[in-house]
């Protein structure tokens, strides 16, 4: 199976073959793998990989649709479409609660929007500029690796968990990144006074010979940016690109990013019950993929109750992506390194 896919993704994407055989010998295996064959061929395929999610004070697992694609010959046959159902039916089997994606091309959002998805995870893109002079004598030391080192590990895990509704990286996940961190002639950039880590940052080259930072970590403001001015100097450029969660105090270019698809809709509601007791609202869900979801939910006093039929009082129509654009409005999900 394994090598037929690998076919099938070389044949869909525009992939190097060394990216390909690290994808397939660090993230790749038949147990996350669902595949639609036709005779001896697969003709489409998806992985699904476990990512924690920070969510209202707990941490939720979700599934990250990976490698989604279907042979030429058989597009535009639904053949995807009966492919997601089978993963949205192993994930509710599984406990997940949430599925994420980062579609390969812009059109892809409208395709997926039509099963339940919704485009929550959006990044902001701003340019940093090293304002020049010199950095105190006593500043932090700036140090580049991209090995793995289990303090760096550790200082991004714990400021990720700071984030809410945010994607965390697990430690093995966190070596694959390592692993295409190398491949693709980037570094960790942290900056230390001694053994302590004040801030982290992974860069990337871009295509026009120019840097950017796909995530920065830090203490404080002041660190960040000593960090990047750092970071500018080592890699003698002026001025990089800092991509990073939305803040809407800053004027910043704002992208759409990746997709959320709710799974578990009960568990999700009582996790958003218990943190907002203020809110009082009876929900009618459809939801046409995942039929058990469907029905009334009604949440009052901090608690979330579920009927397949509608109690007294007026109710509120959802579907997936529209509960999950209420569920997450104004609340920014974020994800970063996701090798997309």
């Amino acid at each position: 199976m394994k090598e037929q896919v690998r076919k099938l993704w070389q044949l869909c994407f525009n992939d190097s073959e060394a990216f390909i055989d690290l994808y397939f010998r660090l993230r790749y295996s038949n147990d996350v793998n669902i595949a639609i064959s036709s005779g001896d061929e697969v003709i489409a395929a998806l992985q699904l990989l476990s990512y924690p999610m920070t969510c209202d004070g707990e941490v939720v697992p979700t599934a990250y649709v990976s490698g989604a694609c279907t042979h030429p010959d058989y597009r535009n046959r639904g053949v995807m479409r009966e492919l997601l159902s089978q993963a949205f039916a192993r994930m509710d089997r599984s406990g997940v609660v949430l599925s994420t994606l980062i579609p390969a091309e812009p059109w892809l959002f409208d395709y997926y929007a039509r099963s339940g998805y919704a485009s929550l995870f959006h990044t902001a893109c701003t340019p940093f500029t090293d304002a020049g002079g010199t950095l105190p004598a006593d500043a932090p030391a700036f140090v580049r690796s991209c090995d793995y080192r289990p303090e760096e590990y550790a200082y991004l895990n714990r400021k990720l968990r700071e984030r809410d509704c945010c994607i965390q990286h697990t430690k093995e996940d966190y070596r694959v990144l390592l692993a295409d961190l190398q491949l693709g002639g980037g570094f960790i950039g942290t900056l230390r006074r001694g053994s302590n880590v004040l801030a982290l940052a992974f860069l990337y080259p871009d295509e026009d010979g120019g840097w950017q930072v796909g995530e920065v970590v830090a203490d404080a403001p002041v660190w960040r940016e000593w960090l990047l001015r750092c970071v500018c100097r080592h890699v003698r450029q002026t001025t990089i690109q800092v991509l990073g969660p939305v803040d809407e105090t800053a004027r910043t270019a704002v992208r759409p990013l990746g997709m959320m698809r709710i799974i578990k809709v009960h568990q999700l509601l009582r996790l958003y019950a218990a943190a907002h007791p203020e809110v009082d609202i009876n929900i009618a869900l459809t939801d046409e993929q995942l039929s058990a979801n469907s029905g009334y939910y009604y949440m009052t006093g901090g608690k979330c109750t579920f009927s397949t039929e509608p109690l007294l009082g007026s109710h509120r129509q959802f579907t997936p992506a529209t509960l999950a654009e209420w569920l997450f409005a104004g609340r920014h999900p974020y994800m970063s390194l996701m090798m997309n």
